[in-house]
């Protein structure tokens, strides 16, 4: 991180009549939200004060609508952090890029930034570059440390800056973070991807995998402890491949045990992970330690063997079945979610009655199911896929409709039980009358909603669950935990 450039433009800034203003809306994965938490940091340092990230999705239905009083009218910066990782991302991204057209009309001395992954992908930045001038600055994943000089640069002489080639792929520890919660926080463990599944550009657009020194991590995660977060989330794309860079043979699951010796009152979770890499000694220790979070986020992506090959992810259906036996007969009350994908290339009725099977077999708490995304200059992009959209749109209902059954018999079983949850804020179906309706999530990350106040936000409560339903849990808390 170019320490000047900070320095250069908060003297700028601090020249100009009132406090500048800047927006950073995000897309994709918690990766990604991290990613912007890092640069809303650097911002900050920089003298701008920069927009609550909990506004982007409110904000998202106005872009093109320029108001100056607007959120997004009155900012002097907007970057845009996008994601390549499926095609209605990309696409989503392309289209909010555009609509900022009108603001850069409207203010030409707004500086536009489009970063993340898609600017990773040469056929993506070509078509920035070509079909998006009024971008001031471009830069990808691994060219964040870069940020100030490249604003600087696009603030102070006037300059567009558009990343041509990646950046070496390095770890800067002295990057700010301006984090969007007071209680929940993501801690990044690792970056870049070594699997090489055919489908995904994560390898291309992150890098290969390099992981942070442990001392930092539990440095940076004591000092988040101290300071109140309840709900800490260690982040990798594949993140419990972790290894100490300073010694190897520290995986993952002796850095998750130093963490929980770490006293206070939390849970450590962690996204996202690979089937092949779930080791015994991870099993045993969550189901030895309470601070671990009782949920896993396992992909499977499909059922059938042949596809799994094809997919490249080094497992069979029966691998990953009896993984998910062993999770269930070792955690108490661990809630499994899975990704899966429809359609892919060649997958036939038979290969999709096979993840039809996995699903009821595995009996997942959540899946996140997507319809095949042709990614370029992936192995699966050349391969042969003739099955109609209609088709693949047809199965992906029947697959929904399957794990909706699943859900919420699960979510039903928790009729009558006591939970402990972490109170996010009010429920957005809140009535707005006397009575108010706060969210928050269990250890499972099951969504709780129940009666109470302002005042539980960020604390931990016990709920009694009423009623277990497709997307949620309600009960009442104890009168003794209102505000």
């Amino acid at each position: 991180m170019d320490e000047q450039s900070i320095i250069a433009i908060k003297e700028i800034n601090e020249k100009k009549p009132s406090k500048p203003k800047a927006c950073v809306v995000t897309f994709g994965c918690q990766q990604n939200v991290a990613d912007s938490e890092k640069i809303k940091g650097m911002l900050e340092l920089m003298g701008y004060e920069t927009i609550d990230a909990d506004m982007t999705d409110d904000i998202a239905g106005n872009f093109g609508q320029f108001d100056e009083k607007s959120i997004l009218g009155s900012c002097d910066a907007i970057i845009l952090n996008t994601c390549a990782v499926r095609e209605h991302a990309e696409l989503k991204a392309f289209s909010r890029t555009g609509q900022l057209k009108h603001y850069k009309n409207k203010n030409k001395d707004m500086l536009i930034g489009l970063c993340g992954c898609m600017p990773e992908q040469k056929h993506a930045l070509e078509y920035i570059k070509k079909s998006y001038r009024h971008v001031d600055f471009v830069f990808g994943t691994r060219s964040i440390h870069k940020f100030p000089e490249i604003f600087y640069e696009t603030l102070a002489n006037k300059k567009k800056i558009i990343q041509n080639e990646p950046a070496e792929e390095t770890i800067d520890e002295q990057l700010p973070v301006k984090r969007d919660s007071l209680f929940l926080a993501r801690v990044s463990a690792m970056y870049g991807c070594d699997n090489f599944c055919s489908y995904c550009v994560v390898p291309n657009v992150r890098g290969r995998e390099r992981s942070r020194s442990k001392d930092k991590i539990l440095e940076e995660i004591c000092g988040l402890v101290l300071s109140g977060y309840k709900d800490i989330t260690l982040l990798g794309q594949n993140v419990n491949s972790y290894k100490d860079p300073e010694n190897p043979g520290y995986g993952f699951a002796r850095l998750l045990g130093d963490i929980t010796k770490i006293e206070g009152d939390y849970w450590i979770r962690f996204l996202t992970s690979h089937p092949k890499d779930v080791p015994d000694e991870l099993i045993n220790l969550m189901g030895e330690s309470d601070k671990i979070a009782r949920h896993f986020h396992l992909p499977v992506q499909a059922g059938s063997d042949r596809i799994l090959k094809l997919m490249n992810r080094k497992y069979t259906q029966k691998n990953y079945l009896e993984l998910i036996e062993k999770l269930k007969k070792n955690v108490k009350d661990i809630a499994i979610a899975s990704d899966i994908i429809v359609g892919f290339p060649s997958e036939t009725e038979e290969d999709f009655r096979q993840t039809l099977d996995i699903i009821e077999k595995a009996q997942f708490d959540q899946i996140f199911p997507f319809i095949y995304s042709k990614r370029e200059n992936t192995p699966a992009a050349e391969m042969e896929d003739k099955t109609p959209r209609k088709e693949k749109t047809e199965r992906f209902m029947r697959l929904v409709q399957m794990q909706n059954l699943i859900t919420e018999k699960k979510n039903k079983a928790y009729e009558g039980k006591t939970v402990k949850v972490l109170v996010d804020g009010e429920h957005k179906n809140s009535d707005g009358g006397e009575k108010k309706y706060m969210a928050g999530r269990t250890t499972a990350h099951k969504l709780a909603i129940f009666e109470g106040g302002p005042g539980l936000v960020g604390r931990f409560v016990d709920v009694k669950i009423n009623s277990g339903k497709l997307h949620g849990l309600y009960g009442d808390i104890s009168p003794a935990k209102r505000p």
